[in-house]
């Protein structure tokens, strides 16, 4: 059986050619080895956008974000989805806790280690 990282390498390959299904398909089998593997959930995101089909790239990333609400991709794309769907309130918001997130991740690392 192919691992994580050779299922997902299939996934961009074939998103790279618009194979959109069956990228979709190799991307499911990646998150089915390893279920957090978020850059998995985002290339899903993106197919589903490509494919046109912004309700399932939406959904596909709130419930990434439920399961790891510090991500700040995962709210910045949430934005962009939103907002190809004209949903311009919900875009703002995401894309202001994207801004949010990025600002404490800044916070976090500007620190001085003691």
């Amino acid at each position: 059986m192919p691992d994580v990282e050779q299922l997902y390498d299939e996934a961009v390959d074939l998103y790279a050619d618009e194979k959109y299904d069956e990228a979709i398909v190799a991307y499911r089998k990646a998150l089915e080895v390893d279920p957090k593997f978020t850059d998995a959930v985002h290339g899903m995101a993106m197919c589903f956008q490509a494919k046109g089909d912004l309700d399932a790239a939406i959904e596909v990333t709130k419930k990434h974000i439920a399961q790891d609400p510090e991500d700040i991709l995962a709210f910045t794309n949430l934005s962009m989805f939103y907002q190809k769907k004209g949903m311009i309130q919900e875009a703002e918001t995401a894309g202001a806790e994207a801004r949010r997130l990025d600002w404490k991740r800044q916070l976090r690392e500007a620190k001085p280690k003691a």
